[in-house]
């Protein structure tokens, strides 16, 4: 990786832990705050993870595991609550570079996407719904709520992203490096009770 790779993926890596951003916008701003030109080549992602893991190790290593699994908890109660829209847990609390900064980001797979909205009407739950970039780029719905976390003594942000039952299949595909990039209930429940697998 060359050099300006390397400090943007060192400079987005500080970003995405202090701040919680996810890696595309922390990318961004990073070559904002070095004051690089808007077509400057950005790292791949597994280089900013990577930076990501170093920066936590260095920084974080006290506080990280503690704030992870609180997190982790937090979104294995709600993917539980959620069960049948079949559930999977993404992002940095998935990956598990999460920080108390770091909100949820939950994919449900429905058989009617609306059913998913009037579950959280019916359990009295208050949300936003806004377009995110999907999957495989598509535009798709999420339902954003403010949840309490009192292991952190904090409200998190938990982002249900509303899916097709039928967008699972290529979902389930790992990445080049072989990761998964999402985890159902059962192998979120199994890092729960084994964060070190």
């Amino acid at each position: 990786m060359d050099g300006s790779k390397e400090e943007i993926a060192a400079t987005a890596a500080r970003i995405v832990v202090e701040e919680g951003l996810e890696f595309g916008p922390a990318k961004r701003r990073a070559i904002k705050q070095l004051g690089l030109g808007a077509r400057t080549a950005l790292p791949d992602n597994g280089a900013v993870l990577e930076q990501v893991h170093e920066y936590i190790a260095l920084f974080c290593s006290d506080t990280q595991p503690i704030e992870l699994l609180a997190l982790r908890t937090l979104a294995l109660q709600w993917m539980q609550r959620l069960q049948r829209f079949r559930p999977y847990l993404s992002g940095a609390v998935w990956n598990g570079t999460a920080t108390r900064r770091s909100d949820i980001a939950l994919q449900l797979f429905c058989d009617d996407p609306k059913s998913a909205e009037i579950e959280l009407i019916d359990l009295g739950v208050r949300f936003d719904t806004h377009i995110v970039t999907g999957l495989h780029g598509q535009p798709v719905e999420a339902l954003s709520i403010q949840v309490a976390c009192p292991q952190l003594k904090e409200y998190v942000g938990l982002h249900l992203m509303v899916y097709d039952k039928d967008d699972l299949r290529g979902a389930l595909i790992p990445d080049a490096q072989g990761r998964r990039l999402r985890g159902d209930t059962a192998a979120l429940e199994r890092l729960v009770h084994d964060p070190d697998l």
